[in-house]
Order: structure tokens, then C-alpha cells, then sequence
């Protein structure tokens, strides 16, 4: 599952990496802190790089704490993708400007990318690669600023952000949000009771999230209900109403 972002990175040995080899694990970590993260100094990351010594997983929650990983370090499988997407973010960081100067005109001048005419498309969405390890790291790191938990499929957390700013981000939402802040009825994720418990943190998270959407809909369908037996008793209650003509009588 961390293939593609190995890869992207020019991991030495990215097939076959298993997150529960604890050499394995260990070995990518100080690689990453040595060659792409370099959040310590060099003289700082002597924890990191003491392999086997038995303090090393003490140093490595410190680590992941110093880094804001939102996992706790037992989570290995998270722990090592979100990390992963952590340095991502930060590879394509190192070439933003090149990115930059690139523009929809040359986009499709080198892509050679045709509108359904025959021309050439000025929207530079139809130029775009979808498995390029860029675009990948992009929609990695969206997903990081938005709190999406990591999925090894890039197209699809792409889709479950595209839901998140439509039902939290669009201007309808946050008026809503706006206005249930105000009134003080705001729900935290962890103050939702799921009733029982997966063994996975990401899984229990996600079961949250699709428990409040779940009572969300029926919220919104009791809406409608008391509509339509509002409207109901409105027309029954107008002894005006003729029934068979399906219109008011004069």
C-alpha cells in the first residue's frame, strides 16, 4: 500500500516494504528524516539513528510529536503513510517554483491534449496527469490540510475531499456553520459515542463520521415529514377545499 509513495520518493527498496518489519520500519524513518524531511538538525537526529537501541521508540514518539502526526505511533500502518505523505508534500515543495511557471498555454503545447473539435483545450484540467507522483502529492497534502485520513488510493480520497468542501467548505455550509457556532450547537468528532469499537482508530473515526451524516439525513427527512403533514393538515383543515376538483372551490 506504500509503493507509489516510496517510489515517488526514490526509496532504495520500495517493493515489498512491509511497516511491521521493525528493521524496515526503523531504516525508513531515519531515511527520511536524513534525505527528505530534515526536521532536526544533523547533530539532533543521533536518537533516530541509535537503530537498536531499545530507547529508539521513545525517540520516534517524539518524533511523530514534533513532526504533528495526528496518529499515535502503535498505529504503524497510518503512522508510516502519513508520513509518507509528509515528505511527499515536502518533495514537491522543493520544486513548487518549477510548477509555478508552468501554464495552461504550455501545458497543452507539450501535452498536445485536443478538445472534441480538434483544437486545443485551454482548460488545463483536461492536461492534467492523474498518476503523476506530482499530482499524487498534491492531492496527499490537500488531504492532510483537510484531516482525511490517508487511503492508498490517490482518486479516491480525491473524491472524499471534493464531499468534504461540498458539505463543509461551500458558501451554504458555512453559513450553517456559522450560525450553529453562534448558537453553541457545535459536535466535535470526539465527543461522538460510536457504541462500540473496530480495534482501528482510522476505522472507528470514519464510523463516526458516517453515524452524525447518517443522523444528518434523518434530520433532514423529518423536515420534510412535518412539512407535508403541515401542508396536509392545511388542506384539510380549509372547509373551502374540494377535494375531487383537487382545487380550492369559490
Amino acid at each position: 500500500m506504500f509503493r507509489r509513495k516510496l517510489i515517488a520518493l526514490n526509496y532504495p527498496q520500495p517493493q515489498g516494504f512491509d511497516s511491521n518489519d521493525e528493521k524496515a520500519f526503523r531504516n525508513l524513518i531515519v531515511w527520511l528524516e536524513d534525505q527528505k524531511i530534515r526536521h532536526y538538525k544533523i547533530e539532533d537526529r543521533a536518537a533516530l539513528r541509535s537503530l537498536e537501541s531499545t530507547e529508539w521508540p521513545k525517540a520516534f514518539e517524539n518524533y511523530m510529536n514534533d513532526l504533528g502526526s495526528p496518529y499515535p505511533a502503535s498505529e504503524r500502518n497510518a503512522i508510516t503513510d502519513w508520513i509518507l505523505g509528509y515528505a511527499v508534500r515536502l518533495e514537491y515543495g522543493d520544486d513548487a517554483e518549477k510548477f509555478r511557471s508552468v501554464t495552461p498555454q504550455t501545458l497543452n503545447s507539450t501535452s498536445g491534449n485536443k478538445t472534441p473539435a480538434g483544437g486545443v483545450s485551454s482548460n488545463p484540467l483536461d492536461c492534467l496527469d492523474f498518476d503523476d507522483p506530482d499530482f499524487k502529492a498534491g492531492v496527499t497534502s490537500l488531504a492532510m490540510l483537510l484531516q482525511i485520513p490517508p487511503y492508498h488510493d490517490h482518486l479516491e480520497q480525491l473524491k472524499a475531499i471534493c464531499v468534504l468542501v461540498k458539505e463543509k467548505l461551500s458558501k451554504e455550509a458555512l453559513e450553517v456553520a456559522s450560525k450553529e457556532q453562534k448558537s453553541g450547537d457545535v459536535v466535535t468528532l470526539d465527543r461522538v459515542e460510536l457504541g462500540f469499537d473496530t480495534g482501528d482508530y482510522i476505522i472507528n473515526e470514519a464510523a463516526k463520521i458516517l453515524r452524525l451524516l447518517h443522523i444528518r439525513d434523518l434530520r433532514e427527512l423529518q423536515s420534510k415529514i412535518n412539512q407535508a403533514i403541515v401542508s396536509v393538515q392545511t388542506l384539510t383543515a380549509n372547509p373551502k377545499t374540494d377535494s375531487r376538483l383537487g382545487k380550492v372551490g369559490r
